[in-house]
C-alpha cells in the first residue's frame, strides 16, 4: 500500500491530495498543515470571492501573467487548464463566472464554498489532514522518505511539498538538509508607500488606464491605480511590483515610479485643447475627461501653476511642464505595503530542481513539488491559483502513473 505524505495543506496541496486519492483510492495520504485551518490563504483571496483562476483571453505572452515560470506553465497548462479547474469545480457542483476582466469568481461570490469543496473532496477513506504540524524534516531513505514533526516521524513512499511561498528563508529551512538549488525568496504582489507625498490627500482616486514604470529600468505595467492613504496601489501597481520583485527587493524598496496618466494621449495637444477651449476660466476648474479633477488640481499645483490663474495665461512653459506630468509624473517609492491578507512570494525551488513533466525531483526520486514552492508566481487575477491547481494536478498523477511507490 502507497504512502504519501503532502507537506502544506493549501491550494497546491489539498488538490494534489485529492486527485491522488481519487485516482488510488488505496493510498494512505497524510497531509501536513503547519497552522490550525488547511486552505487559509484560499479563504481570502479575492476579497473573500476566491478569484480561483482566469480565462486568459488576451494573453499572448505567458511571462506576462507568471514573471517567474512561464515556460515551465506553458507546458503544464496544456495538461490541466483553466477550462479544466472549470470543469473539475462544475463536477463537484460548483457554478462559476467569468468577469469582463477575464477572472473567474464562484457564481456565490463566497471563497469558503471552494474551501468546503475541497475538504468535501478529501473526505475519503485513507486520507488523513494534521493541522498545527510543522514538518521538520524530509530524510531520504534507501526506498521513500522519512517525515519528521515535532513529536514524532513516519515513513513515506513518496513526498509531495506543497508548502507555498515564504518570504523568508528560513520557511523552507526544513528543505536544507537536501541541498537543493533554491532561488532567495522575496516578496512579490505588493502596494508601493510614498512617505509624505501630496498625492497621498488624494485617497481613494481610480485612475485608468495608466502606464507605470521604474525609471531607468525596462519594467512597466499598465492598468487601473489607485490612490491610498498610504501610496499607489491598484492592478498596474501590483503587476509593476511583480515584474521587478527581485529588483525592488535588492534595493530594499526604494525606487523613482514614473507614472503616464495619459497613455493613449497626445499630452500636449491635449493640454492646448483643453486651455484653449476655455480661455477666462481658472485653470484649477477645468480638467482632461479622463482625469479626475482633485488630481487634475494636483497635477496643475506640481507644475508651479497657481491654480488661480486663467487658461489663456498659462504660457508655452507652462503647458510643456503640464504636458510632461501627464506622461511621466514621477515618485518616489519609500517602501512596500501588503496587498490585503494576501501575500505572493518571488523565488523558491528552483525549476531545474524538477522535471517539468512530472513535478519531480531530479535529485530524490520520489519526491515532488507543486504551487508556490517553486519559482513559479503570477500577477494579481486569478494566475497563483491556477498554477497551484495546474501542479497540483501533474504531482498527483505522475506519483499514480507508478513515478512513486
Amino acid at each position: 500500500m502507497k504512502r504519501v505524505a503532502v507537506i502544506g495543506a493549501g491550494a497546491a496541496g489539498c488538490f494534489c491530495a485529492a486527485r491522488l486519492a481519487r485516482l488510488e483510492p488505496d493510498c494512505r495520504i497524510t497531509l501536513f498543515e503547519a497552522h490550525a485551518k488547511p486552505l487559509a490563504k484560499v479563504a481570502v483571496t479575492g476579497g473573500g470571492r476566491c478569484n480561483l483562476t482566469n480565462t486568459f483571453e488576451g494573453v499572448e505572452d505567458l511571462s506576462r501573467v507568471y514573471p517567474r515560470g512561464a515556460s515551465l506553465m506553458k507546458r503544464a497548462l496544456r495538461q490541466f487548464g483553466w477550462k479544466d479547474t472549470w470543469a473539475w469545480m462544475q463536477e463537484q457542483g460548483v457554478s462559476l463566472v467569468a468577469q469582463e476582466d477575464h477572472c473567474v469568481f464562484p457564481r456565490s461570490q463566497d471563497a469558503m464554498q471552494i474551501v468546503r469543496t475541497l475538504l468535501y473532496a478529501l473526505h475519503r477513506p485513507g486520507v488523513e489532514i494534521r493541522t498545527n504540524c510543522a514538518v521538520s524534516a524530509i530524510e531520504p531513505l534507501p526506498e521513500g522518505y522519512l517525515v519528521r514533526w515535532e513529536g514524532g516521524s513516519a515513513p513515506f513512499d513518496a513526498v509531495v511539498v506543497t508548502t507555498g511561498g515564504s518570504p523568508r528563508r528560513s520557511g523552507l529551512s526544513f528543505l536544507d538538509p537536501l541541498a537543493l538549488e533554491m532561488e532567495a525568496p522575496v516578496p512579490s504582489l505588493y502596494t508601493f508607500t510614498l512617505p509624505d507625498d501630496p498625492v497621498r490627500s488624494l485617497t481613494g482616486l481610480v485612475v485608468e488606464p495608466v502606464a507605470v514604470s521604474l525609471s531607468g529600468t525596462r519594467f512597466s505595467a499598465s492598468g487601473t491605480l489607485l490612490i491610498t492613504d498610504w501610496g499607489m496601489s491598484g492592478p498596474a501597481i501590483l503587476k509593476l511590483s511583480s515584474y521587478a520583485a527581485r529588483y525592488l527587493a535588492e534595493r530594499s524598496w526604494q525606487a523613482e515610479l514614473s507614472v503616464n496618466w495619459a497613455p493613449d494621449a497626445d499630452a500636449r495637444s491635449c493640454v492646448d485643447a483643453l486651455l484653449d477651449a476655455a480661455p477666462q476660466k481658472l485653470v484649477s476648474s477645468v480638467h482632461p475627461a479622463f482625469l479626475p479633477a482633485r488630481l487634475w488640481r494636483h497635477l496643475v499645483g506640481k507644475a508651479g501653476i497657481a491654480g488661480e490663474r486663467r487658461c489663456a495665461e498659462v504660457g508655452s512653459k507652462g503647458r510643456n511642464r503640464l504636458a510632461d506630468l501627464l506622461v511621466r509624473d514621477t515618485y518616489r517609492i519609500g517602501g512596500r505595503g501588503r496587498f490585503k491578507e494576501e501575500f505572493v512570494t518571488c523565488g523558491g525551488v528552483s525549476l531545474k530542481e524538477i522535471d517539468p513533466n512530472t513535478l519531480e525531483s531530479r535529485k530524490y526520486p520520489g519526491l515532488y513539488f507543486a504551487g508556490e514552492v517553486l519559482d513559479i508566481d503570477a500577477i494579481t487575477g486569478g494566475f497563483n491559483l491556477q498554477a497551484a491547481w495546474t501542479t497540483g494536478w501533474l504531482a498527483a498523477g505522475a506519483i499514480a502513473a507508478g513515478n512513486a511507490g
